[in-house]
């Protein structure tokens, strides 16, 4: 019987995880949460997919088991590991975590002993993905909701016909409302083992697809902003501190319900540098490594 599944999906025990360059919170979905929403959906399992930990795996296992609800609902363990470039490696069926920080192929060499399956998430996002690199996984995502600015999942989804690699698409839920905004089936019996071998083996097909909505990305950019002001200060103060006043100022603002077209006007800002600067790394073929040293004003260059 065909398997609704949903494949990427962070809930709270995801915070603290990502790394001392990310800000401390992640996603704020209570692990209920994510089991009532997938409950609606009429999912058959998801893999809870937090940064560098498999935290949150037993917490919904056990909740599930505690609610006879949710019985039909199976839950299984994998991980979203950042390699030693600050690239992102997804890992399903995992029963250790692997830490993050060693390189990739030392990632997909213990995904393998484990007997687990790896996927390249995001593989042509701006600053956390694999690239030409995500040709080493066992499957690559050629469709990521987050991937707003349209071009990276083009880029992606070329990739995975050109290679002829096993596609995926993933909700990267980091809001309750995106669980399940993509939806993968997978032709196997309900249980891990079975689903693990069905995917080795391309016995998966992408049949539901849709992009994070603009107020579902404003709201996952307010709680991290609001969670996270020690960070973004220090983080500011050590590599903009000739803008610590405007970034003050502008944090002051955002405080307000006043200037919801503040965060509105911010996003679509944001968005249309995003897309030009896509399309010149996914498409005419800039080094992106410029994203990772997070210089503004470069980006802004690149931008324009």
């Amino acid at each position: 019987m065909p398997i609704k599944t949903e494949l990427h999906c962070h809930n709270s025990f995801s915070n603290f995880h990502l790394g001392y360059k990310e800000p401390p919170y992640d996603c704020d979905i209570s692990i209920r949460d994510q089991l009532e929403q997938s409950y609606e959906l009429g999912l058959d399992a998801i893999f809870v997919t937090n940064h560098n930990t498999l935290d949150g795996y037993n917490q919904l296992l056990e909740y599930k088991n505690d609610h006879t609800k949710f019985k039909n609902i199976d839950v299984f363990p994998a991980e979203e590991i950042t390699t030693d470039t600050g690239a992102h490696v997804l890992a399903y069926g995992i029963y250790d975590a692997i830490p993050p920080g060693i390189s990739l192929d030392e990632i997909i060499d213990e995904v393998r002993k484990q007997g687990g399956v790896s996927s390249a998430p995001h593989p042509f996002s701006m600053i956390d993905a694999l690239r030409d690199s995500a040709k080493k996984c066992d499957m690559v995502e050629v469709f990521n909701s987050n991937n707003v600015d349209l071009l990276s999942n083009t880029r992606a989804a070329q990739f995975a016909l050109d290679n002829n690699m096993i596609s995926v698409a993933g909700s990267d839920s980091h809001v309750l409302s995106t669980i399940g905004r993509c939806v993968n089936v997978i032709d196997s019996e309900n249980n891990l083992d079975d689903i693990l071998h069905a995917m080795k083996h391309g016995r998966i097909e992408i049949s539901q697809t849709g992009y994070a909505l603009e107020n579902e990305i404003i709201d996952h950019l307010r709680y991290q902003i609001n969670t996270s002001r020690e960070y973004i200060a220090d983080y500011v103060s050590e590599h903009y501190p000739n803008s610590k006043w405007f970034a003050t100022l502008l944090l002051k603002m955002l405080d307000s319900n006043h200037y919801d077209l503040l965060w509105l006007m911010s996003y679509k800002i944001f968005l249309y540098f995003l897309k030009r600067i896509s399309r010149k790394i996914n498409f005419q073929n800039k080094d992106p490594s410029f994203m990772k040293e997070r210089n503004l004003a470069t980006m802004f260059k690149m931008a324009l």
